[in-house]
């Protein structure tokens, strides 16, 4: 890794490729990997400041078996306002270093956690599908992916919204 660069572990819908190095994002992440992030729980309670909707958060757990997967990043310096502004630091994300486990060996990370949270919050569809995307991009386990689809999730009001979305997840194919 260049001493220049960041590691990014990315939780939520940011694990889908696409949408991390789209080009007012980060265009130069690069996939590390696999992490696992112990000690933790995805909650899907973060409030949108956009629309509104569930997003994805890492809390701390007091249940031993708790853990979060994503994908580590490696991505330029340079691009580290742009990572700020997708993730809505100061606007209902706060930056942390974060250990986690690659391969079982541990590694520092920079990770956003949420300070705006309502647990009762769905996300929506589309944004799940995201995450489920960036989930299977990166292979993580079966039985993870399967918990990510079993999200509740409501539909998005703003139907363009929705489509433009999916239309990521399909690769412009829609």
């Amino acid at each position: 890794m260049d001493q220049d660069n960041l590691i990014y572990f990315a939780y939520g819908s940011n694990m889908f490729s696409q949408r991390l190095q789209a080009k007012k994002r980060c265009p130069s992440a690069r996939p590390m990997g696999i992490a696992e992030l112990r000690g933790h729980a995805l909650k899907w309670h973060k409030k949108s400041k956009k629309d509104g909707s569930g997003k994805c958060d890492i809390v701390e757990s007091t249940d031993p078996q708790a853990f979060v997967l994503g994908a580590l990043f490696e991505i330029a310096s340079e691009e580290k306002g742009a990572l700020d502004r997708a993730e809505g630091l100061g606007y209902g994300y706060e930056e942390i270093d974060i250990k986690v486990l690659r391969d079982g060996v541990p590694l520092t990370a920079k990770a956003y956690r949420a300070t705006n949270v309502d647990p009762a919050l769905k996300p929506y569809t589309w944004y799940r599908s995201l995450v489920v995307a960036g989930a299977r991009e990166h292979e993580l386990s079966p039985d993870y992916i399967t918990r990510l689809e079993a999200v509740p999730a409501c539909d998005d009001p703003d139907r363009a919204r929705h489509e433009e979305n999916m239309r990521l997840i399909d690769g412009g194919r829609s």
